[in-house]
């Protein structure tokens, strides 16, 4: 039986607008099942975010658990090519991206207003117009009640664009000359880390970070690489 992947939607040239959601993609791709993708099933989320997949009745929430569950169901093995201390390296970088990253992406997207208005605020294109500037106004203080929670809200914006930089200093690093994080066969944390490298390159948000990304060759292939091995562009 076909899984159901629950998603988003594309975005300035990305799978989807969410990286957790293009983590799940590249994941089901690499393991070699078919899947389709059904972008009407947010307001069922069991835990409030996508993705999430529907494996013949059985619903399985939050990225890594997909991963999970692909490997004890179905097999897939991710890392087989990778060293125990590969491995270990490798979820080190995933939850950087993750934990991290994430919430620095989070702020360039959603508190700056340019970037609000070039990328979020497109996802409240299909609500009724006399309840958008509203809808945009709580939900982008939810964000920044989140950021602020997480810790990175309390930052300055210039302190934020440091720690992003940082974070693509050392992704470029560890991926290097490579063609993939750990040589020529890509392994479980390429899916997070070319989400990531993907979402910071898309032109949907200008940054400092952005800037930086671009500045790096290897990041640039890196994501085209991965790109057109695993979402060609469709006729």
């Amino acid at each position: 039986m076909t899984i159901t992947l629950y998603c988003f939607r594309p975005v300035a040239g990305l799978p989807d607008a969410s990286p957790f959601v293009t983590k799940a993609m590249l994941l089901l791709k690499m393991s070699g099942l078919d899947y389709v993708e059904d972008r009407g099933g947010f307001s069922k989320a069991p835990k409030g975010k996508q993705p999430y997949i529907d494996d013949d009745g059985e619903i399985i929430a939050d990225s890594t658990f997909i991963r999970f569950h692909l490997e004890r169901k179905h097999g897939a093995d991710f890392d087989a090519h990778l060293s125990d201390e590969q491995k270990a390296v490798a979820w080190c970088v995933e939850k950087m991206c993750e934990e991290h990253f994430y919430w620095i992406v989070v702020h360039m997207r959603w508190m700056d207003d340019a970037n609000f208005e070039r990328g979020p605020a497109r996802f409240f294109d299909s609500a009724p117009a006399i309840v958008r500037p509203l809808a945009k106004w709580l939900i982008r203080r939810r964000v920044a009640n989140s950021l602020w929670a997480q810790g990175m809200g309390r930052h300055s914006a210039a302190e934020i664009d440091a720690l992003g930089m940082r974070d693509v200093e050392a992704l470029a690093t560890l991926i290097g000359d490579k063609p993939y994080l750990f040589g020529d066969a890509p392994c479980g944390a390429d899916a997070t880390v070319f989400a990531f490298v993907a979402t910071v390159l898309a032109p949907m948000a200008e940054s400092a970070i952005r800037d930086a990304a671009l500045a790096k060759p290897n990041l640039v292939a890196y994501r085209d690489r991965i790109m057109s091995s695993y979402f060609p562009p469709t006729a």
